[in-house]
Formats: structure tokens, C-alpha cells, sequence
């Protein structure tokens, strides 16, 4: 994955580059616990049997329902990711409605076994209507391919928010309150075994974390009976490469979860 400083626990790393920008910190709402999940002790031959829990092989968590009185009936009956989009509609439930170019609703296998969850769109998934295809979305479509020997049809990728906050500021609590629902929704139907946050906002947002994102990644904790694993967001990636063999330390957790074997190194 082109993490190229010093390995973390000697573990193998793969190729993948990114242009080096001036450093900078990544941005810093109740705690979830950190819980022991244990890993499996041997790995699979195949994608195919992503997600063989060492606990209860063949099956797959159920995330509990919000117990929000308030979340609207036709969100919480929407049985599939269609019906769900369809729900959501040329949405003006918030603000953010006023500037949008489109709605960034998700992407992905609907029956996927990872999902991965971040902030919002930027400026090229505001253009496309597809959540990660920026600069950060290249290098996570890179840690997807190069590092886990996957593909983004493999997975199932989501935001918080929908739509482009202007000038790409921090999604703000009406705006949350908003758009949230249909992101649990979206867990709910695709039933993901593993889901990894993306940066700071995503984990506090979808786990009501108060805790920075540096004591959180590399812990497992839970959503709703789904196992998580907070890692730093791509964009952060861009500005602090060193900072890569972290998140593929991250990466290496989920693998060893969901029994995805090490691709095979490059000749």
C-alpha cells in the first residue's frame, strides 16, 4: 500500500504512492465501548468466505433499529437500497439541499460483508454523485485493491452526510439530525460483519464517540451489535503519508476478521 516508512509489528506492506503535502492534523459526540472481538486463527483460501467469524460462522450481525420515535416510517420499512434511495428522494430535509450538485447516496455491494463509512462528499462526489472518487477516494479505492486484494464491487461505501457541505466545513447538527437515518438504514440492509470508519467525524458520528480518532483506530468497537474499526480518514493520509502504515495496520485487523487472505506480492 506504498507504505513506505517504518514497519508497524513487522508486517508486510504494500505499494501504493501519494503526493506529499505540508502536514498538517486531522479535525478533532456518548463513548462507545471498546470491545474484545477475537480474530480468526486461520485464514481463508478465497474472497469468497469474507467474513467467516471465528464466533458464529455463516452468520451475520443484525444491527439493532433506532429507537428514534422521529425517524420517518418510510425509512425505517425501506427493504432495500433502491427503496431506500427512492425514500430519500431530491431530498431538502436540510440546508445542505441549497448548494448540491447531487446526492451522494452510497455505492457498492448491497450484500457486502465491509462497509466503509466516512465524512461527506467533496467536490468531485458533489460532480459524480459517488461517494470517494476525489484524491482521498483514489487512495482509498488503492488500500482496497492493492492492500486487501479487493475491489470497490466487493464492498459497500456510505458517508454520514449525503450532500457537499459548502466549501467542505464540517457537517453541522441539524444536518446531521437530517441525514443520519438513512445511513442506518443503509447498514441495516446491507447487514455489513465489518464496518471501518473513516476519519474522526464518521466514528463520532455513527458511534457517539467524544474521544480524538488517534485513541480510537486499531480498537474494535461496536454499532448497534456491528463490529467497527475507526481508522484515519484518506484525506488525512494525503497530508501525513507517514502516517499510512497505521492504517494499514487497521486494515491488517479487518483482514484477519473477516478471513480475507494477504494479496500475493508483485513479482
Amino acid at each position: 500500500m506504498g507504505l513506505d516508512t517504518a514497519p508497524v509489528r513487522n508486517v508486510s506492506e504494500p505499494t501504493f504512492v501519494v503526493p506529499v503535502v505540508p502536514k498538517a492534523t486531522e479535525p478533532t459526540i456518548k463513548a462507545a465501548p471498546i470491545i474484545d472481538l477475537a480474530t480468526p486463527t486461520s485464514v481463508s483460501p478465497s474472497v469468497s468466505s469474507i467474513g467467516a467469524s471465528s464466533e458464529r460462522p455463516g452468520e451475520r450481525p443484525m444491527a439493532r433499529e433506532l429507537p428514534d420515535q422521529l425517524v420517518e416510517p418510510a425509512i425505517r420499512t425501506a427493504e432495500s437500497l433502491p427503496a431506500l434511495r427512492e425514500v430519500l428522494g431530491e431530498c431538502d430535509r436540510c440546508k445542505l439541499c441549497d448548494a448540491r450538485t447531487n446526492i451522494v447516496f452510497g455505492v457498492g455491494n448491497p450484500d457486502a460483508e465491509l462497509m466503509f463509512v466516512g465524512e461527506g462528499p467533496g467536490a468531485d462526489e458533489d460532480e459524480q454523485g459517488i461517494p470517494f472518487v476525489g484524491r482521498a477516494g483514489q487512495l482509498l479505492t488503492r488500500i482496497i485493491t492493492g492492500g486487501m486484494g479487493l475491489t470497490r464491487d466487493d464492498v459497500y461505501i456510505a458517508n454520514v452526510i449525503k450532500c457537499r457541505p459548502p466549501g467542505n466545513r464540517n457537517p453541522e447538527p441539524d444536518e446531521i439530525v437530517a441525514c443520519e437515518p438513512f445511513l442506518h438504514r443503509q447498514i441495516a440492509i446491507v447487514r455489513p460483519r465489518v464496518i471501518v470508519t473513516l476519519g474522526k467525524f464518521a466514528t463520532q458520528a455513527l458511534l457517539r464517540e467524544t474521544r480524538p480518532i488517534s485513541k480510537l483506530r486499531g480498537n474494535w468497537l461496536d454499532y448497534r451489535g456491528v463490529p467497527v474499526m475507526p481508522t484515519f480518514h484518506p484525506a488525512y493520509l494525503l497530508r501525513n503519508p507517514s502516517d499510512k502504515r497505521i492504517v494499514w495496520a487497521d486494515i491488517q485487523l479487518v483482514m484477519n476478521r473477516l478471513g480475507i487472505p494477504k494479496p500475493a506480492a508483485k513479482e
